[in-house]
């Protein structure tokens, strides 16, 4: 069948786990029989939550989709570290987990707000010489990376049962919620993974009843379900208040 270049405009799907960015692009162009659609914001197959698809023309809007904010909500767990800062990774340290103090966590969590450098995770697409970190890792290398400048503008603290707290924070493009997590570990002396991820808004964007789809959505080929749920270009530019 010829793919379908009439579609122009921006999806939004409620990823779920254990299934890749690309992935969820890949089901996409079947459901829709169109090539041109890209993402903006790839979430680790551990995380669920909002991922912007492009479609069309929609795809010159992919630079400027991916410069904005992010909320995130999500679960670390004290006590243990990881080669990955997340569940899925290799656990390099383990240690007890004191009985801190809500003063004492809302103090390692405030050591990382506003603008801040965050070590990006070995196990990440970042690359180096061309080859993708987590490649080199997999090898059980270790290179030097550069510090990226972040920024948390705000964060929540949303339940204390240790050794796992739950939190949200909205923060700035090229974010590493998995090193916001490890970080905090390693301020309170314990280490740190993050155990549960959660995109909750992009932008401008947040989850709307009928504005999003899902991944069964769109592995069942509910295309009028995709289409209807589809923001315009039009419906873009007003919601960016252009």
């Amino acid at each position: 069948m010829k793919s379908d270049e009439s579609i122009n405009g921006v999806l939004l799907v409620d990823k779920g786990q254990d299934m890749t960015s690309h992935d969820v692009v890949a089901v996409a162009r079947r459901c829709l029989n169109t090539k041109k659609i890209g993402h903006c914001g790839t979430l680790d197959p551990m995380a669920t939550g909002m991922l912007i698809l492009v479609v069309g023309t929609g795809t010159k809007l992919s630079d400027l989709l991916m410069s904005e904010d992010k909320e995130y909500t999500g679960t670390i767990r004290l006590g243990t570290t990881t080669n990955s800062y997340d569940k899925e990774g290799q656990v390099v340290e383990e240690k007890p987990v004191g009985e801190y103090s809500r003063e004492e966590i809302e103090a390692a969590f405030d050591a990382f707000r506003g603008d801040f450098y965050q070590m990006p995770p070995m196990v990440s697409a970042i690359k180096i010489n061309g080859v993708p970190l987590y490649k080199l890792a997999r090898k059980g290398q270790e290179v030097e990376r550069e510090p990226r400048f972040v920024r948390v503008y705000d964060r929540e603290i949303a339940r204390v049962e240790l050794p796992e707290i739950d939190f949200r924070v909205v923060c700035s493009k090229g974010f590493y919620v998995r090193s916001y997590a490890h970080d905090i570990g390693q301020k309170l002396g314990c280490g740190a993974h993050l155990s549960s991820l959660r995109r909750t808004r992009s932008g401008h964007f947040k989850f709307l009843p009928g504005k999003s789809v899902t991944f069964d959505d769109l592995k069942s080929g509910r295309r009028d379900v995709a289409l209807s749920a589809m923001y315009s270009l039009y419906d873009v530019s007003k919601l960016r208040g252009a």
